[in-house]
């Protein structure tokens, strides 16, 4: 446990990120002193006054702004030694955004003496960090500008500065094909897996009880189909993307309407990519990736996650190494030429062995896209749920291993076109997605860099509008919408989403 206690109500985020890269494993709870106050008033509720800290916590950061001298100073405490480590400096009153880099590398640098260890992100938490090389190379800096910024101002480390350059200018050619002010893509989310997987934190849930309900669900999706193909009318679709869950839980015959019904209610003329996601192995058959052939798909997912079988059997992933290999090889037979495949690295019990097999098995088969995920765990996965029954298993994720999958992919002849990171993140590392030449996922990037609207519909689903507005970062302001995660509640509640949709449009007045 870590107490953060301030006296000023204010970068309280950005603090609780560097604290929680460093302490990833322990639970952090802010507390203020009571003489915090925005505007005069006060912000701390009765449970979060300073002496309601917990007193039998490993660790206390105090944080304390020096109103008058401008001055702002953290002290790092640890309660078995005794141990103090502090840090001062200046802020600026008038300049939020540089106050805010100030106050991150200050507390990074303490961290760094505080744990003895860099993180190869520097301060950088948030989970798009190529936004930063991308904003910069497209208004003209050259790649030595990009690095020296993210050096001195994020303090990250060379490897991922470069991996960022290189992703972000990937990333500029892919997207010259897009018309974002003009376009939008098309989320559909299809909440059913054959399985919940251990560290899935998604909206899905299982088939088997709701196998009744899905062509209702399917009447739902339409529904929505059908007022975004009005609402959009003046706009063009560059990317449709069946996502989940898991798409393929469907039957032929409702997948072949759900595709049938997109195909004929939307122009598909500037659609340069339509993915589905055929992510469980156990979920695909024959006539299923016929029917996907038959209506112009162009890309599917296949997602092992690992290759090791008794992995498979402990995160209740209910399919066989065999089964990935099968399932592959099928698609292949069929003639699908844009097969993406998932793993997950840092998960329960697995040794850089074990990847390495994995990548070995890959390299085999030879996708066109490998999407290398570092295991993220959510509140809500059972995971962590239940982590007392599963902490004995170690759940290691590294540089090392990070660097032997891009070795692998690389030998592939796959470049990386999309990074993003997420909370929780096991080894503070990062997801990148890498490809072929002509076969990186269009869908991905749009959604990782904000620059389209994606209209996002089913259970669970989160439309992003995005705005002709710009916020200080020099990013578009984004409007979200989002759906109910229940199927039942979606189900019976399918007009309320349509209209909250309708709206936020005309709220934020998109068009």
């Amino acid at each position: 446990m870590i107490n953060v206690i301030l006296n000023i109500a204010d970068f309280e985020y950005d603090i609780y990120g560097i604290v929680k890269a460093f302490f990833s494993k322990e639970d952090i709870e802010s507390y203020y002193t009571k003489d915090v106050d925005i505007q005069g008033k006060n912000v701390a509720s009765t449970d979060h006054t300073e002496d309601k800290a917990d007193p039998n916590a490993l660790y206390t950061l105090y944080v304390n702004l020096d109103k008058a001298q401008n001055i702002l100073k953290f002290r790092f405490v640890e309660k078995e030694t005794n141990r103090e480590i502090s840090t001062e400096f200046e802020i600026y009153p008038d300049n939020r955004k540089k106050t805010k880099d100030t106050l991150k590398q200050n507390l990074y640098q303490l961290m760094v003496k505080v744990c003895g260890k860099e993180l190869p992100w520097g301060t950088l938490t948030g989970i798009r960090p190529t936004k930063i090389p991308m904003k910069l190379l497209m208004e003209g800096k050259s790649e030595k500008e990009v690095y020296d910024d993210m050096k001195s101002k994020y303090l990250t480390s060379d490897e991922k500065i470069n991996l960022s350059i290189e992703v972000a200018q990937q990333e500029i050619e892919i997207l010259k094909k897009i018309d974002y002010k003009n376009g939008f893509s098309l989320y559909i989310g299809i909440p059913f897996c054959p399985s919940t997987c251990l560290y899935c934190s998604f909206t899905s849930y299982p088939l088997s009880r709701w196998s009744k309900e899905v062509d209702r669900y399917l009447d739902a999706l339409e529904k929505e189909i059908d007022f975004t193909a009005e609402a959009c009318k003046d706009k063009v679709l560059n990317a449709v993307y069946f996502g989940g869950g898991t798409p393929t839980t469907l039957l032929p015959y409702q997948l072949d309407r759900l595709i049938k019904k997109v195909k004929s209610t939307f122009d598909m003329s500037n659609c340069v990519e339509f993915t589905v996601e055929a992510g469980r192995p156990d979920s695909i058959t024959r006539e299923k990736l016929e029917v996907l052939r038959d209506n112009g798909i162009t890309r599917i997912s296949i997602n092992p996650q690992t290759m090791k079988q008794e992995t498979l059997d402990l995160i209740g992933r209910h399919h066989t190494v065999e089964q990935t290999i099968e399932s592959f090889k099928l698609a292949r037979e069929l003639g699908f030429e844009d097969i993406n495949m998932d793993l997950i690295v840092g998960l329960p019990g697995e040794t850089i062995d074990d990847v390495r097999h994995t990548m070995e098995v890959l390299k085999e088969l030879q996708p066109d896209n490998v999407t290398v995920h570092s295991l993220a765990i959510k509140r809500a996965a059972r995971l962590t749920v239940f982590k007392d029954h599963y902490e004995k298993m170690k759940m290691i994720n590294t540089g090392e291993h990070m660097r032997m999958c891009e070795k692998y992919c690389r030998e592939m002849g796959l470049k990386p076109y999309y990074l993003y990171r997420q909370k929780g993140m096991a080894g503070n590392m990062e997801n990148v997605g890498y490809a072929k030449n002509g076969k990186s996922g269009v869908y991905n990037i749009l959604i990782m860099e904000e620059k389209q609207t994606i209209m996002a519909l089913g259970a669970g689903a989160s439309t992003k509008l995005v705005l002709d507005e710009f916020n200080s970062d020099g990013n578009r302001k984004i409007a979200r919408v989002e759906n109910v995660k229940d199927i039942k509640n979606y189900l019976e509640r399918v007009d309320e989403m349509i209209e909250r949709k309708r709206s936020k449009m005309e709220e934020v007045k998109w068009h």
